[in-house]
């Protein structure tokens, strides 16, 4: 391995480091979305069996079923909003994930290309040497003769 492709190793170290960190805020993300989703799906139900439920009763029964409603239907878009602030959040942090990903490959496509220079570069020489060894030898000969 060559100067060039050594020297991009702690580039390249520093770039898988944080695209590791980027995808795990990515999926703590997503599974935050799913458990807010989840609670939204559970607040839904809720509201819906608690509005098919018939009851009768006092004026006072009534208000505080009513008012009762008008909590979970509020809660229930308070969970909407915490959904999609989460969903909006995640797709921040897949936008970070991507570029650190693509950082991350930029910087193996470097890498790979130095090595192929560097190898090329060793065929070269040890063909010239080969070259060099064979005119040698050659020319040993003819002064032999």
């Amino acid at each position: 391995m060559s100067l060039n492709s050594r020297r991009l190793q702690p580039l390249q170290q520093l770039a898988e480091d944080r695209e590791e960190k980027a995808a795990r805020r990515l999926l703590d993300c997503q599974r935050l979305v799913a458990e807010r989703e989840q609670r939204l799906h559970e607040l839904t139900g809720y509201v819906a069996e608690y509005e098919r439920t018939e009851m009768a009763g006092s004026v006072q029964l009534l208000r505080n079923r009513h008012a009762f409603l008008e909590r979970l239907r509020a809660a229930l878009e308070f969970q909407r909003q915490l959904v999609e602030q989460a969903r909006r959040d995640c797709e921040t942090e897949r936008g970070r994930w991507l570029s650190q990903r693509r950082d991350l490959s930029v910087l193996d496509q470097m890498a790979a290309m130095y090595r192929r220079r560097e190898a090329h570069a060793e065929e070269q020489r040890a063909q010239k040497r080969m070259d060099d060894f064979a005119i040698h030898r050659h020319l040993r000969l003819l002064e032999s003769r």
